[in-house]
C-alpha cells in the first residue's frame, strides 16, 4: 500500500507533540505552584535546583532515543533478534545511569547545592529540591525508556496518554501538597517525582499483556551496541542537557547582574522556555520513528517530506508564539509574580522579548540533529547540539553581559541559535549527496 507520508506524521507528530507539552508542565506547574506559595525566593531555589533535571532527563531521552532509533530500524528490515538486543542494552545502560544519580541525591545533594551558587536563604528549598528530582532519577530515566519504545512499537496515543496523565497528576499533586498539606518546596518536587510513577503504570499494559513487539533477551551489556546507542542519543542528551547548562551559567551572570530578583525572573523566562522546546522535541520524536523507518526501507521520499513537514510546523509554532509574547509578555510574567514585585515584573517582561527570538531558530537546531540521527548519522547532530548547548552559548553570554549588561543576556541565546542554525542549514544542504548515497 502507497505510504500517505503527511497522514503519518500528523499523527505520530500531533501525539508527541501533546505528549511532550504535558511532560515539560512538569516544572511549569511546580514553577507556578512555587510562585503562589513561596515567591521570589521559592523561584530562585527552584531555577538554581531544575539544571539537575534536565541532565536525568537528557540522560533518559539519550538511552530512549538512541536505543528507540535502533530499534525501529531493525524493525523495519525484520531483524527482531537484533531489536531487542537494542532494547536490552538501552534498559541496561538506564539502570548503570540512573544508579550514579540515585548515589548523588543520597551523599552529594549539599556539594552539588553549593556548586549550584544557592546561599542564605535559599539554600535548603535548593537542596531539598535537588535531592529528591535525584533520589527519583530512576523513575524519570525507565519513563523515558520506556515512552521511545512503545512510540517506536507503533503506540504513539498510547505514549501520549502515559505523558499526559503523568503530567496532569503532577498539577494536581502540587496543589495538593503545597496548599492543603503545607508542604512547601518538599511537596512540589515530590509531586514531580511521581508523575513517571503515574505515567509508567499508564503504559505497562503495553507490556503486560504482552501487545508490545520488544522483550529483554539474554546476554550481558554489550560495549560496541551500547556505544551505538548512546552515540545515537548523544544530539538529545546535548539538548537537554544544553538547557540545563545554559541556565547554571545565567543564574551565575545574573546573580551578579540583578541578584535573586534576576533569577527568579531569569526562572520564569527559562521554564517557558522548556516548554517551547518541549514542543520542538515533541515534533522531532513524533517524526523519528518516520524517519527511522523510512531509511530502513530505503525510501528517500518520506525522509525528506518528513522533515520538511517538520520544520515547517516548528518554524510556524514559535512565529506565532513570539508574537503573542511579545504582546503579553507583562500579563506572562505577572502569573508567575505573587508577590506583584515591579523589578520582577520588569526584568521577566523585557527579558521574555529578546530571549525568545531565537525559537525559530531554536526549532532548526532541534529537529536537524534528530533528522541526522534517524538517518544512522549521528556526528553532525551531535556538532549541531554541541555548538548550541556548549561551544556558542558560554561564551556568548559573557561576552554579551560585558558589553550590555542584562540585556546582552538575554540576547546571547538567539545569538547562538541563530549561528548554529545558519552552521546546521549549511550542514544539511553538504550531507544530502552523501545522505542520498546510503540509501
Amino acid at each position: 500500500m502507497k505510504p500517505c507520508y503527511f497522514r503519518d506524521f500528523a499523527r505520530y507528530v500531533s501525539l508527541n507533540v501533546l505528549g511532550m507539552t504535558a511532560l515539560s508542565c512538569y516544572i511549569l506547574a511546580d514553577t507556578y505552584f512555587i510562585s503562589k506559595g513561596m515567591g521570589t525566593s521559592g523561584l530562585a531555589a527552584l531555577n538554581l535546583a531544575i539544571p539537575v533535571y534536565s541532565f536525568i532527563h537528557g540522560s533518559g531521552l539519550m538511552i530512549g532515543m538512541g536505543g528507540g532509533t535502533h530499534y525501529s530500524i531493525h524493525k523495519s528490515r525484520g531483524e527482531d533478534e537484533a531489536a531487542n538486543k537494542a532494547f536490552t542494552n538501552a534498559a541496561m545502560l538506564v539502570v548503570v545511569f540512573a544508579s550514579l544519580f540515585f548515589l548523588a541525591g543520597l551523599f552529594l545533594s549539599e556539594t552539588i547545592t553549593a556548586l549550584l551558587g544557592a546561599d542564605g536563604a535559599v539554600f535548603e528549598m535548593t537542596r531539598t529540591y535537588l535531592q529528591v528530582i535525584l533520589l527519583f532519577a530512576p523513575a524519570f530515566m525507565g519513563n523515558n525508556l520506556i515512552l521511545c519504545f512503545v512510540r517506536n512499537d507503533g503506540a504513539p496515543g498510547l505514549a501520549m496518554a502515559g505523558m499526559i496523565g503523568g503530567s496532569l497528576s503532577n498539577v494536581l499533586l502540587d496543589w495538593v501538597f503545597i496548599f492543603p498539606c503545607g508542604m512547601g518546596i518538599f511537596g512540589a518536587v515530590l509531586a514531580t517525582g511521581l508523575a513517571p510513577v503515574i505515567s509508567l503504570l499508564i503504559l505497562s499494559p503495553h507490556l503486560i499483556r504482552r501487545k508490545n513487539g520488544f522483550k529483554p533477551v539474554k546476554g550481558g551489556l554489550r560495549p560496541g551496541l551500547a556505544g551505538k546507542i548512546l552515540g545515537s542519543g548523544a544530539p538529545s542528551l546535548v539538548t537537554e542537557d544544553s538547557s540545563g547548562v545554559v541556565m547554571i551559567v545565567f543564574n551565575g551572570i545574573l546573580l551578579s547582574v540583578a541578584g535573586n530578583t534576576g533569577v527568579a525572573a531569569y526562572g520564569v523566562i527559562a521554564n517557558l522556555a522548556l516548554v517551547v522546546i518541549a514542543v520542538f522535541t515533541g515534533i522531532a520524536q513524533g517524526m523519528q520513528p518516520l524517519i527511522s523507518r523510512y531509511f530502513g526501507l530505503g525510501d528517500g521520499k518520506g525522509t525528506a517530506r518528513t522533515l520538511s513537514y517538520g520544520l515547517t510546523l516548528a518554524l510556524l509554532f514559535a512565529g506565532v508564539l513570539y508574537a503573542a509574547l511579545f504582546v503579553f509578555a507583562s500579563p506572562v510574567a505577572g502569573i508567575f509574580n505573587s508577590e506583584g514585585d515591579p523589578l520582577l515584573q520588569q526584568i521577566a517582561a523585557e527579558g521574555m522579548r529578546l530571549y525568545f527570538i531565537g525559537m525559530p531558530f531554536a526549532g532548526i537546531n532541534v529537529l536537524l540533529p534528530v533528522y541526522f540521527t534517524s538517518c544512522g548519522r549521528p556526528r553532525p547532530g551531535s556538532v549541531i547540539s554541541v555548538l548550541r548547548g556548549f561551544v556558542l552559548i558560554i561564551p556568548m553570554a559573557f561576552l554579551l553581559s560585558r558589553l550590555f549588561g542584562l540585556t546582552g543576556v538575554w540576547c546571547a541565546f538567539p545569538a547562538t541559535e541563530a549561528v548554529t542554525a545558519v552552521i546546521a542549514g549549511c550542514m544539511a544542504a553538504l550531507g544530502h549527496r552523501i545522505y542520498r548515497n546510503t540509501l
